[in-house]
């Protein structure tokens, strides 16, 4: 695995900002709130976030849980600007529905929307959805599912297909998306598989957030894949966060010991029991959380501020390291991973909604401001960099 280039160059004028939300109010910290399905509460949710100046929020997806397609939709239509990134499974849909469906809702939203490709971690999930394929199989089938995606969205032109997963004969229709250059597409994963298929097909490849030095080895992962599959341009680098901030360190500290005991507590335990039993009996089977869950065996404090206790606490269902400090700190925390060549600061809270909208007035601006001001000035960035 290469290490990071000593290279210095310049600092880019901005990064995209990501939230994520959810059909009712619930977190690791407390069960959730109201029904499965808070048209309400959704709204609100998503208008949150598009006041707090994110770009886009994410849409997750899980067996049994409401369709990302349709609350994208309902969310487009009481939003004015912010992204939907649609969390998506492979396999199961068909990957001609697939591209009418993302397109369509594309068209509508005016080219508002984002695929995130979750190929999926763990057998006993996947196989709610009647996915039988074992994990080398599924990255294969991906590989093959987006490469018929772009070509449905790239051209009416009609074309058939015979590969070892899909099959289908003069395939062709009217419904591109909104821009020429299609509908982006995110995709998750840090395992050998994900690093090959994510680097061939991703514009952006998404990571959870591990110490500076393990990123900065993803990194390097992502981008030698995506030049041997031929790619000039590598993707962008997405790396998640729980930010637990407050006026002071002192506050802040306090503040994310009181969360860390609220997961122990089981205060949230419906919510984590969703997360358990996706991963089944074993613990989770998917590269990402282990990854997680071994930097929280070296120590509790990472790097400027990543705190990973609340990762094990958890199970490491998600994103679930925490950056915790004043803004200011976890500004330049944040900045610390541009530096190594992060491209979108995906950041929600422990308590999400609240949280949300103190990202936007505390910790979002600060970040947009060195940027700009870095850009302004010419101010390479550090030594280290992998940009």
């Amino acid at each position: 695995m290469s290490a990071p280039t000593t290279e210095a160059t310049q600092a880019p004028a901005s990064v995209e900002f990501v939230g994520m939300i959810a059909t009712s109010d619930g977190s690791e910290t407390r069960a959730a709130q109201g029904p499965v399905i808070d048209p309400g509460f959704t709204e609100r949710f998503a208008r949150a976030h598009e006041d707090a100046g994110f770009d886009r929020i994410l849409i997750g997806y899980a067996a049994g849980h409401p369709d990302g397609l349709q609350v994208a939709a309902h969310v487009a239509a009481r939003t004015e600007r912010i992204g939907l990134l649609i969390a998506h499974r492979p396999g199961v849909i068909a990957p001609t529905l697939a591209a009418r469906s993302f397109a369509t809702l594309d068209q509508f939203t005016g080219g508002r929307v984002a695929l995130h490709t979750i190929t999926g971690g763990n057998d006993t999930e996947q196989r709610r959805d009647g996915d039988y394929l074992e994990k080398d199989e599924r990255y294969e089938r991906t590989d093959e599912y987006l490469s018929i995606l772009r070509r449905a969205w790239a051209s009416s032109e009609r074309f058939s297909h015979e590969g070892r997963h899909y099959r289908f004969e003069d395939y062709g229709t009217q419904v591109l998306p909104f821009r020429d250059s299609g509908i982006p597409l995110y995709f998750g994963g840090s395992s050998p598989a994900a690093y090959r298929v994510g680097g061939k097909h991703a514009d952006t490849f998404a990571l959870w957030g591990e110490p500076l030095a393990e990123t900065a080895e993803q990194i390097a992962s992502v981008r030698a894949a995506a030049e041997a599959a031929g790619r000039a341009t590598p993707p962008g680098i997405s790396v998640s966060f729980r930010p637990i901030l407050a006026p002071t360190e002192e506050l802040a500290w306090e503040r994310a010991h009181r969360v860390l005991a609220t997961i122990k507590s089981g205060a949230g335990r419906p919510f984590l029991d969703q997360h358990r039993r996706r991963h089944g009996d074993g613990g989770p089977q998917n590269t990402g959380s282990q990854r997680l869950l071994a930097a929280a065996a070296k120590g509790d404090l990472h790097d400027r501020a990543l705190w990973t206790p609340t990762a094990t606490a958890s199970g490491a269902g998600g994103n679930t390291t925490a950056l915790v400090g004043t803004p200011e700190t976890v500004a330049q925390a944040l900045l610390d991973y541009v530096d190594i060549g992060v491209t979108t600061l995906l950041i929600r809270g422990y308590d999400p909604l609240d949280d949300a909208i103190d990202y936007g007035r505390h910790l979002i601006p600060l970040v947009r401001q060195e940027l700009a001001h870095r850009a302004s000035t010419a101010t390479p960035l550090a030594a280290g960099s992998t940009r």
